[in-house]
């Protein structure tokens, strides 16, 4: 077995509200225009998790620490490396989240870093960044990832892309871990970089609001770029592996909207797993969080083989792409 294919998962833990809020009791939807109602209906989105109170950079501490908690008491390795995906907003300006997360979780011995400016792709890319780091210096044994998701301000209707819901997690990529990852390909497109933005600068958080530079642009340009490049980074990457996509057992996305499964069923010829749906409905969209908790409730219903393959599609309107094959 190649170096490549020696570098895992370890464990996972995700934290989610109890609290679900159903999108119809959302505080700005009275306040939305039609089309924007139209698209809350039409989304899949039923409720969203809702931590009060709670920032970003605690809920990414609570979750790292207490995964950190279980691999501690079962004599699994200290983290070497913590890589923070960046938050819509960060906590501090100037000050470093990345080390809020490492001093509250307990991860004295870690290097801490973000990884940053590419939205929801964050985790994708963390997943292969991780890994990276672990082949490059064989004195390095786990590399922990982590992110919390809340909205950038008060409002969860983010559209024309999706609404948000909050929650957390951690994960730890190791030597020898399963599943394997197995191939990874990533890219962006700066051309779009500026999309979407929120004037934070003049106004108090409490008014900040995302903008949408031009919603047209996002349904057909940065979809028609969507299309291409997934399709070709599918291609390349399960190449990269030696299978086909006759050869993948399952394939897990990023929760948007109930469209976008579609969009990726029609355009690949490979079905969504129900999973993500499920997600979706219940949770809202989780940002960088959604491929990692869609994996792991994936590898919860024990319905995979050793050996089967699960492709993991993911994007962002920044715009980024990536697609990873892991195996079971």
């Amino acid at each position: 077995m190649s170096a490549d294919t020696t570098i895992g998962l370890g464990r996972t833990r995700v934290l989610l509200p109890d609290v679900r809020v159903p999108v119809k009791e959302l505080p700005e939807f009275g306040q939305l225009g039609h089309e924007e109602a139209e698209f809350v209906a039409t989304s899949g989105i039923e409720t969203v998790g809702v931590f009060e109170d709670r920032t970003s950079g605690e809920l990414a501490a609570q979750v790292t620490r207490e995964l950190h908690e279980e691999v501690a008491g079962e004599g699994g390795p200290d983290a070497d490396v913590l890589l923070l995906v960046g938050p819509r907003a960060p906590d501090v300006l100037l000050g470093s989240d990345a080390c809020r997360v490492q001093k509250d979780a307990g991860l004295a011995s870690a290097f801490a870093f973000t990884v940053d400016g590419v939205g929801c792709v964050g985790s994708s890319a963390a997943w292969a960044l991780g890994r990276d780091l672990l082949l490059a210096d064989p004195s390095r044994r786990s590399v922990t990832i982590a992110h919390a998701s809340r909205p950038t301000g008060v409002d969860r209707v983010r559209f024309p892309v999706t609404i948000i819901g909050d929650g957390a997690y951690a994960t730890t990529l190791v030597r020898g871990g399963r599943p394997v990852l197995r191939a990874h390909r990533m890219e962006t497109d700066g051309s779009f970089h500026d999309l979407f933005g929120v004037d934070y600068k003049q106004v108090p958080w409490y008014e900040w609001r995302e903008e949408c530079a031009s919603p047209d642009r996002y349904r057909f340009e940065l979809a028609m770029h969507s299309r291409q490049r997934i399709a070709r980074l599918v291609d390349e990457t399960l190449a990269d592996a030696g299978i086909t996509r006759a050869d993948v057992a399952v394939t897990l996305m990023q929760n948007v909207t109930a469209g976008a499964f579609t969009f990726y069923e029609t355009l690949l010829g490979l079905p969504i797993h129900q999973v993500c749906r499920d997600q979706l409905s219940g949770l809202g969209h989780l940002g960088a969080m959604d491929v990692v908790l869609n994996l792991d409730q994936l590898l919860a219903t024990g319905e995979l083989a050793e050996g089967d393959h699960v492709l993991v599609l993911n994007n962002s309107p920044v715009a980024a792409w990536a697609v990873t094959l892991w195996e079971v």
